[in-house]
């Protein structure tokens, strides 16, 4: 009844609110005014011509308030109704104005993670004062900003108060545009394209996102803490109305009061994606050093590995991979275990890599349990936890918050809420928050195209986002291996959590070209274009550099974007996008004057990484100095045995695993280095023919200089002499020692994985997956050749050849028998999908010894591959790639 009647009211006296929105009334309101059935008090921006203005209204049929929100005199938040419900006096009606005070406020700040890290914002600050019933005092304070409104309820006096609810609501046209996403007390909810009034009835967690015309609004809240609960938008069909829920109301709060900021952020698309509004409005840092905090890329096992975060064999070859790609963190998920856990912090320390420790909440509920565990995980090296299953903002975990916040921040361990509600504010108040989940993310893998894009101009708008992206290996995915790239442009998060395995990543290293090379904090970021629910392209720059991410959930296009965000010079633009096949790369040579355009598949994206140019640039990153070195003639890796780190130990040929014991890095002096501070060095200094190649700490001597040479060759120049197998040799085991170069394949080594075709020499077809056909057992045989995905093949670090890419050659069952037949399976690492390839031609299945053959030296399209006792001849030779 009482919404009616305030709808009653609003449409008999919307053009005398209106005419007074256009004036900042003085803070009594003349008698006519005051005479008026609507009095209405305008908030203005703090510039000349701000765009932004807000609209509170008190209705004397009721004593009701209304808030509204125009830009550009449009009017984006039509008034709804506002106030507060306390036991002690019902504030939603029966309101009298009793003054109004107005401030200018200019802020400057940084953030330690998030979109931009250095902010300023300027905004008005206005206080209506009311009393209601009995003299109860209400001051609404209202804040306008160049790109957006708030307001919020303080209560004055002293004792305690207890919050039922909150009248407070906002309204748009019900055709206008919605993305919204129903409650869920993890925030994990799949986002809803519809209209304001065609939702569903229900509850609508915040942030939700409008479209009134021209301009977005986005409506969240900010400043939570445990003196209150966090809200929801709840709706009726039919109605373009959405109105506060305070979760598990209700609230008992010492006086004075200040409730939570609701928060507008209005303005174009691009406004209102790269708006730092919740942020803004949030109480400063209460870290005063923060010189502890590192955001950084963490390698993480859990998501396509599900058991191997208690294997801590498993987690070292994370950490090794960490440390070859330069990344900072490894998160070591649910089943880590006290009794190897610190000795796992000590590998990873010696290797220049923090591990992340998964907790459960219910582990760190009481003072005593946090006491317990927190300081212990310090006490090891852990850099950080992972808090799972924190759930939603209820005014009991609010409070819970506060103590966990508190006590991290004190020991220094940075913090990710996984299993919780969306952050909102609190990475400005707390800076070590690197992220938080609160998306329906990674882990659930369907529909993923057009969900992606919707997350950068919604819940990433409002802090960091743990969606784990950049998973190639799973394959009920709709996106293509480019858009799985992008997103690691497009989504931002402090911890970047890349949740494939390494042997994936190592299959793909034109992505790891440009994910080997990204921050995971931004200095600037812009929305080219886009479109929720159909595509987004980001640019956001750290320092100099410049990196670009597109994700599309559309049919086949080009994009295209002037550059014009660039500074002046030249610059190199490195972008990878998808191809017919596997990624491909491409670098050019721009200036500001230029236009982007990167074509794109039905689902795809691309990214790019823009870094000034100098002559001779071919990468935004390192070049091509680190990795496998592995013989093209035998198909085995330079390996230290073992693994071990002492001085003098041979080097051998072994197969390819991707460990450390086989990643070898090139540094500025020549030097070829291995693990943390050992380099391949040649025995004695010596410069003879069959002298032995070792390891042995890095100095300055010449018997530790390389040059690794694009025909493939590694030579010591101190002697002259070349990297060489022994003898030809091709057996695991065969030693390592210094020849004169002579050309052959015994001294030749290429470098981590590579893609091409696999083509029969006595039948010039190649090995194709008939049909285009994904699934298991799916028996692979020779066809013309066209180049198609199905006929591209990557020879992997850890010597699997993998197709589409998700799918490994194998052999059926893991048979070693002569004539076993040759399948596609999905990539476990198992040793039959392990093979050796030769220059010789020969490709060797690890597990049985035998080369893949065509069925009865069959060359028409359709024989089919087997293995079979390896021979030389034509049926078992092969041009293919490595």
């Amino acid at each position: 009844m009482r919404e009616g009647k305030f709808r009653t009211a609003l449409l008999s006296t919307y053009a005398l609110a209106a005419a007074l929105a256009a004036a900042v009334l003085p803070a009594v309101p003349t008698h006519a005014a005051a005479a008026a059935p609507v009095t209405t008090w305008t908030v203005t921006g703090p510039t000349s011509g701000s765009p932004v203005s807000a609209q509170v209204s008190l209705h004397a049929d009721g004593g009701e308030l209304s808030f509204g929100v125009s830009r550009l005199g449009t009017t984006v938040l039509s008034p709804a109704l506002i106030g507060i419900d306390t036991t002690a006096a019902d504030l939603s009606k029966d309101l009298a104005f009793t003054g109004r005070q107005d401030r200018t406020v200019t802020e400057s700040y940084t953030m330690t993670t998030g979109k931009k890290r250095t902010q300023q914002t300027a905004y008005t600050q206005t206080t209506l004062s009311f009393t209601g019933a009995g003299g109860a005092r209400l001051d609404v304070v209202v804040r306008v900003s160049s790109t957006g409104a708030a307001y919020r309820y303080t209560l004055p006096g002293s004792g305690s108060v207890t919050v039922e609810r909150e009248a407070s609501s906002w309204a748009v046209p019900t055709s206008a545009n919605a993305w919204v996403v129903p409650g869920h007390r993890e925030d994990q909810g799949q986002w809803l394209r519809t209209t304001a009034g065609a939702a569903p009835a229900g509850d609508y967690a915040v942030p939700a996102l409008f479209q009134v015309g021209s301009n977005y609004a986005l409506l969240a809240e900010t400043d939570l803490d445990g003196r209150y609960a966090g809200s929801r938008l709840t709706h009726q069909a039919g109605s373009g109305t959405y109105s506060t829920k305070i979760t598990n109301a209700p609230v008992t709060a010492t006086l004075p009061l200040s409730t939570p900021w609701r928060t507008a952020a209005v303005g174009d698309l691009a406004a209102v994606t790269t708006s730092t509004l919740v942020d803004d409005l949030a109480p400063p840092s209460k870290v005063s050093d923060t010189s502890w905090i590192k955001p950084g890329a963490s390698a993480w096992s859990w998501l396509t590995e599900h058991s191997s975060p208690s294997d801590p064999a498993r987690q070292r070859k994370y950490i090794d991979f960490a440390q070859h790609h330069g990344w900072d963190y490894v998160l070591v998920d649910e089943g880590w275990q006290s009794s190897w856990m610190p000795d796992l912090v000590d590998y990873a320390d010696a290797r220049g890599v923090k591990l992340i420790a998964w907790f459960n909440s219910s582990a760190l509920q009481t003072a005593e349990q946090r006491e317990r565990w927190l300081p212990l995980v310090k006490s090891w090296g852990v850099a950080g936890v992972k808090i799972d299953f924190s759930y939603e903002y209820t005014q009991p975990t609010l409070k819970w918050y506060d103590t966990v916040l508190a006590r991290t921040a004190q020991l220094e361990l940075l913090v990710n809420f996984h299993g919780a509600a969306t952050a909102r504010g609190m990475q400005r108040t707390w800076p070590h928050v690197m992220t938080g989940e609160a998306v329906y993310g990674a882990e659930q893998q369907n529909n993923r195209a057009a969900r992606n894009t919707v997350l950068p101009f919604t819940r990433n708008v409002v802090s960091s986002m743990d969606f784990t992206p950049v998973v190639f290996s799973l394959s009920n995915r709709d996106t293509t291996d480019a858009h799985e790239l992008a997103t690691a442009v497009v989504f931002e998060s402090g911890w970047q959590h890349y949740a494939d395995n390494p042997e994936s990543y190592q299959s793909r290293p034109e992505a790891l070209r440009i994910l080997d090379q990204l921050p995971t904090a931004w200095d600037e970021t812009r929305l080219l274009a886009g479109s929720p629910g159909q595509e987004t392209y980001m640019a956001r720059r750290a320092g100099g550099r410049w990196y670009v991410g597109g994700i599309s959930a559309v049919a086949a296009k080009t994009f295209q974007s002037p550059l014009s965000f660039l500074g002046g010079g030249q610059w190199l633009l490195e972008t990878v996008r998808d191809g017919p096949g596997p990624l491909v790369r491409e670098t050019r040579v721009v200036t500001a004057g230029d236009t982007l355009s990167v074509p794109l598949q039905r689902n795809g994206g691309f990214a790019s990484a823009v870094c000034p140019y100098t002559a001779g640039m071919t990468t935004c990153g390192s070049p091509d100095s680190d990795g496998l070195l592995k013989g093209q003639e035998s198909g085995l890796c330079v390996d230290v045995p073992n693994s071990t780190q002492t001085n003098g130990t041979d080097v051998r040929l072994a197969d390819c695993n991707g460990d450390s014991n086989q990643l070898w890095t090139q540094n500025a002096s020549r030097q070829l280095t291995v693990f943390a501070g050992k380099c391949l060095d040649v025995d004695g200094g010596a410069t003879a023919d069959g002298t032995a190649v070792q390891i042995w700490d890095c100095n300055s001597s010449g018997a530790q200089q390389w040059s690794v040479n694009s025909d493939g060759s590694a030579v010591n120049p101190m002697s002259g002499k070349c990297l060489t197998a022994r003898d030809h040799g091709t057996a695991d085991g065969t030693a390592l020692v210094i020849r004169g170069c002579d050309g052959g394949a015994h001294q030749k080594w290429a470098r981590g994985a590579a893609t091409g075709l696999v083509k029969g020499q006595g039948s010039q077809r190649c090995l194709d997956v008939p049909n285009n056909e994904t699934g298991n057992g799916t028996r692979p045989a020779l066809w013309d050749c066209n180049g198609g995905a199905n006929q591209t093949w990557t020879s992997t670090a850890s010597n699997q050849l993998r197709v589409y890419p998700t799918e490994c050659l194998d052999v059926s069952g893991g048979a070693t028998a002569d004539g076993g037949a040759v399948v596609i399976t999905d990539c476990t690492g198992a040793t039959s999908q392990k093979w050796r390839v030769m220059s010789s031609g020969a490709i060797v299945n690890v597990a049985s010894g035998k080369c893949l053959d065509a069925y009865e030296g069959g060359t028409v399209n359709g024989t089919q591959a087997i293995i079979w006792p390896c021979n030389g001849a034509a049926n078992q030779r092969w041009v293919h790639p490595g």
